[in-house]
């Protein structure tokens, strides 16, 4: 079972970078929620979070609950401000595993894919406390301006930020191997339903369709 941190960004008496209306604190909880949601679709995966509502968690304590789990992965997941545009990623700046790298890379480049025409800001690193502090691989995102007029527009809808959302998931599942759950079957609904198959003019061949029915598991009865 491959265990996951999902750390959205601020929280609680620490809005984040505010711009144009939105906080940050808000719209990263938002595109964590829906990456969770959407890891649901992958097998034996167990999805932690730092914080699931709008409350304050020091920086020590995310990458805390990380290590106290023994998380195999740890996503740290931001809103960038300072009148830029575009989306960038970071890893810690001193000593990481060759797969941390990885991860980055292929993360990164997953997605980039999924929003389109937005300005690519490189593969970058920095001495984050969450990724300082962490035992385990772990990347920082930073996705898009929140005080760019432009970038805010996007991070207003839904559908974009879903669509950052699945971008992470499509690069989890790729930098880890993941697999997809098989589709779940159809529902009973409990209603029975009588269905007439023809008339046999040769009782013998309703006899033996009705038992061909019964071997596939229909309740077939003559009538």
């Amino acid at each position: 079972m491959m265990k996951i941190v999902l750390d959205a960004g601020h929280g609680g008496n620490d809005p984040g970078a505010v711009g144009n209306g939105l906080r940050e604190k808000d719209v990263t909880l938002t595109i964590v929620t829906k990456i969770g949601e959407m890891l649901k679709e992958y097998e034996h995966v167990d999805v932690h979070y730092t914080r699931t509502d709008d409350q304050f968690i020091e920086l020590s304590e995310r990458a805390a609950i990380a290590n106290r789990i023994g998380a195999d992965f740890f996503l740290s997941v931001h809103v960038n401000a300072g009148g830029g545009t575009g989306f960038e990623s970071y890893i810690f700046n001193g000593n990481v595993s060759k797969e941390t790298v990885s991860y980055q890379n292929i993360i990164h480049d997953e997605v980039m894919k999924a929003i389109g025409d937005v300005r690519d800001r490189g593969k970058k690193r920095a001495n984050y406390a969450v990724l300082r502090q962490t035992n385990m691989p772990a990347l920082l995102t930073e996705n898009l301006f929140i005080d760019n007029a432009g970038d805010a527009a996007k991070l207003k809808s839904d559908e974009f930020l879903s669509q950052i959302a699945r971008g992470h998931v499509e690069g989890i599942a790729k930098a880890f191997g993941l697999q997809k759950k098989p589709p779940a079957p159809p529902k009973e609904d409990g209603k029975l339903y009588r269905v007439q198959v023809g008339a046999f003019r040769d009782k013998k061949n309703a006899e033996r369709l009705v038992e061909e029915l019964r071997k596939k598991g229909y309740d077939a009865i003559i009538v």
